[in-house]
């Protein structure tokens, strides 16, 4: 059975989402404290976090900014700011979805199913996944080497690592800050821009045209996603 923890201030909401989510077999969790939620989500065995954005102690960006650098478990925020804004910084730190209240029920429930389906899915790939294929790029983990339509292409280490993290986690959105401490580590001389660089580098070697990609997208404001 899976297990969800909903962390939101407002008991009626945190009600309505359990009873929900209990209803189609979930076993669900409920924190109103933002700081007692964070602990929680770092160390309880949950496979999906609901998260408002508004909380006492601590925020939901916060929460998942935390919880996304030790996890990598779906993220739902809730919010009932519309701005777009809200949105891209969610995103950005590493949520996997929104849903703005009011909120349709089944669509929570919809949203919840469809994350861990995926997640699962993921994981399972993953765990005997030795090479990726995408749309005639082909990245074989085992040796280091990647082609693309049969070419073989040269890849520094860093390249290879960067486009290997990117295409493990396919329509993620990783912020610069969150690539460059992933792949160069938080003790790296440099800054963001190596990312940049590195990105741009990339893109003239795998991409048919590099200034409209296929592979690595450009997500305005926050960062970039590999898409397959």
């Amino acid at each position: 059975m899976d297990k969800i923890l909903i962390i939101e201030d407002d008991p009626a909401i945190a009600d309505l989402e359990r009873d929900y989510l209990e209803m189609d077999g979930f076993y669900v969790e409920h924190e109103e404290d933002g700081t007692q939620g964070l602990s929680r989500g770092l160390h309880g065995d949950f496979d999906l976090l609901l998260v408002d954005i508004m909380l006492p102690g601590t925020s939901g960006f916060e929460i998942c900014k935390k919880v996304r650098e030790k996890r990598d478990i779906p993220i739902l925020m809730i919010t009932a700011k519309t701005d777009d804004i809200d949105k891209v910084r969610g995103l950005g730190i590493g949520a996997d979805d929104y849903i703005v209240k009011p909120f349709s029920p089944n669509e929570l429930v919809a949203r919840v199913k469809a994350h861990l389906s995926r997640y699962k899915r993921f994981i399972q790939k993953e765990e005997d996944k030795q090479e990726i294929w995408v749309k005639g790029l082909h990245i074989d983990l085992r040796t280091r080497r990647v082609k693309v339509n049969e070419e073989e292409v040269t890849l520094t280490a860093k390249e290879f690592d960067l486009l290997t993290f990117l295409a493990q986690l396919p329509h993620r959105v990783f912020s610069k800050e969150e690539l460059f401490e992933k792949i160069w580590g938080l003790d790296a001389l440099g800054d963001n821009t190596t990312v940049t660089v590195h990105v741009r580098r990339l893109r003239k070697k795998i991409e048919p045209h590099p200034s409209q990609p296929v592979f690595i997208e450009t997500v305005w404001g926050v960062g970039y996603r590999f898409l397959d």
